[in-house]
């Protein structure tokens, strides 16, 4: 039976200090869960990137709310993030489905169990679903906190193996990241408590943080799910994980 990792992709890795797209590094990825597969491991990814790409896209002379922004900037932004993965997996011959969602979405009922459904129709014949919150309609309380909630459920709705959080930092440390005295928790046990070591600030480019992280890996690992913190803006992240996880840094929460 194939392993199947729930893999998520932060604003801070695939944007620019500038804001833009950085495509470099989406290309890399993509090379890494092409590999992924290779080692009949299945892949779910859950992207952000939707809204800064259509903030580089559209100058708009006018004011809008947060709301419209939002809207506005995730509508153009999508299609060209998912345009852009479909050639970038295009290269390795995989196949890309879009899965746009909400937080009703995961409310037993139907909806669930229709988007259950698409995603395991999608996965048995080997197409890579490709998972993001459908911001022109989820506004205020019908969002998700951020996409590491998101990912959360997606990997206890498909009964992921693992779920992988790629963040621009190796994972949790005793302190700020850039304090050299500060050092790296590698390893969770369940039922730590990690909360004075998370400091409850957000990511330059989107909603979640460390904070988010910790709290969706804390109740995904109670779910019973192998979950790793890890810095998606490190070459080759993914393989290492897989190849080398003892000589790569990492937070990794036990089951």
């Amino acid at each position: 039976m194939k392993k199947r990792i729930v893999i998520k992709v932060g604003s801070n890795v695939l944007t620019r200090a500038d804001g833009k797209l950085d495509v470099t590094r989406m290309s890399a990825l993509v090379d890494q869960i092409a590999w992924l597969r290779k080692q009949d491991i299945e892949v779910i990814l859950v992207t952000s990137g939707a809204v800064a790409c259509g903030r580089r896209e559209l100058t708009v002379d006018h004011s809008l709310d947060s709301v419209e922004q939002r809207q506005l900037f995730s509508a153009v932004g999508q299609v060209k993030l998912v345009g852009l993965y479909y050639d970038l997996f295009r290269e390795f011959g995989i196949h890309v489905g879009q899965v746009l969602t909400m937080k009703e979405n995961f409310q037993p009922g139907e909806q669930y169990r229709n988007q259950q459904a698409c995603m395991t129709v999608m996965l048995e014949n080997d197409v890579l679903p490709i998972v993001n919150e459908n911001d022109t309609v989820s506004v205020t309380e019908l969002m998700f906190t951020d996409n590491d909630e998101l990912s959360g459920l997606i990997a206890q709705m498909m009964k992921a193996d693992s779920l992988i959080l790629l963040s621009n930092i190796d994972g949790i440390y005793t302190g700020h990241p850039d304090d050299p005295s500060s050092e790296l928790i590698q390893t969770v046990a369940p039922c730590t408590d990690l909360s004075k070591y998370i400091q409850k600030e957000k990511s330059a480019f989107g909603r979640g943080g460390m904070h988010s992280k910790y709290h969706t890996a804390s109740n995904i690992q109670s779910a019973g799910i192998h979950v790793i913190i890890a810095n998606g803006t490190r070459d080759d992240i993914l393989i290492d994980l897989i190849e080398r996880p003892d000589s790569t840094p990492h937070t990794e929460f036990l089951t």
